[in-house]
């Protein structure tokens, strides 16, 4: 079984988006713009209640899907399909945008730590005008495994015989979020055909057979290959990442991301129409 290793390593650049929130922008920045599916990655995090409280006011998504995973914090989501949620500590929100959504994620906290990522992946040409979904998933629902040295959270795909709870996503991803003891190496099975890339959010790794370091704050491009292998140089967390390539053209303009140019005019015309 193949493993993955380390092609590159990724820095993020600070930067800030919606009204104001202050993140750390790992993929869609200058470095690393895009990584087949998948269009952004961003790490927010602050204790400082200036860095978040203006959220992310209404605005629009069409052609891809956004995942917020909460580490610490409380933020209100709402959209103009109906659907309110509630992201706390452990949740999740997987949105399909499909043809047209219109949504706002608000902190519910004046003070206090807020904490956790995004990710935007890509859809399908065959997908990109799909009804919106969204699937609202609260902590207890995310399926915990220890073992030997490290604890699985499985958001998406599966660990062993244990699968995440979202389900019907057209990259068929995997998204784990793991913790490593001190010294203890941690493996994983990994569709081998998948794009795939680890981020590092705490303490430090040692990722694949070459055991390239890879601190907090960085993100491991991955090779090809069956299986990741890391060992922690200390308590550490990562996320594990993956999903099945489009190999499709992208036109992205602002929250649109579609196949051509006049498909991104005609998504333009179409919200300010009020067709979302």
């Amino acid at each position: 079984m193949t493993t993955r290793e380390v092609q590159r390593t990724v820095r993020g650049e600070a930067t800030s988006d919606g009204a104001g929130v202050r993140l750390v922008r790992v993929i869609g920045g200058g470095a690393l713009p895009d990584l087949d599916p998948f269009l952004l990655f961003d790490e927010f995090g602050s204790e400082a209640a200036s860095d978040y409280i203006a959220g992310f006011p209404n605005h629009p998504h069409r052609g891809f899907e956004t995942v917020t995973y909460m580490l610490a914090g409380r933020m209100r989501h709402r959209d103009n399909q109906g659907n309110s949620g509630l992201l706390t500590a452990g949740s999740v929100q997987w949105m399909t945008a499909g043809r047209g959504i219109v949504h706002s994620e608000m902190p519910e906290q004046e003070r206090g730590l807020m904490r956790g990522f995004q990710l935007w992946v890509n859809l399908p040409a065959k997908d990109k005008m799909c009804a919106p979904r969204y699937q609202d998933i609260d902590p207890a629902r995310v399926p915990e495994v220890v073992i030997p040295g490290a604890t699985v959270r499985m958001l998406a795909g599966g660990f062993g015989e244990v699968e995440g709870p979202v389900n019907a996503v057209a990259t068929e991803p995997l998204y784990l979020d793991v913790a490593i003891e001190p010294g203890a190496r941690f493996e994983a099975a990994v569709p081998a055909g998948h794009q795939a890339f680890a981020y590092v959010y705490e303490g430090g790794a040692l990722i694949g057979t070459r055991r390239v370091p890879v601190a907090r704050g960085e993100l491991a491009v991955l090779s090809g290959g069956a299986r990741f292998e890391a060992t922690a140089v200390e308590a550490s967390r990562l996320v594990l990442v993956a999903g099945r390539p489009l190999r499709e053209p992208v036109v992205r303009y602002g929250p649109f991301v579609m196949n051509t140019r006049d498909e991104i005019v005609r998504a333009i015309e179409d919200f300010n129409a009020g067709r979302f």
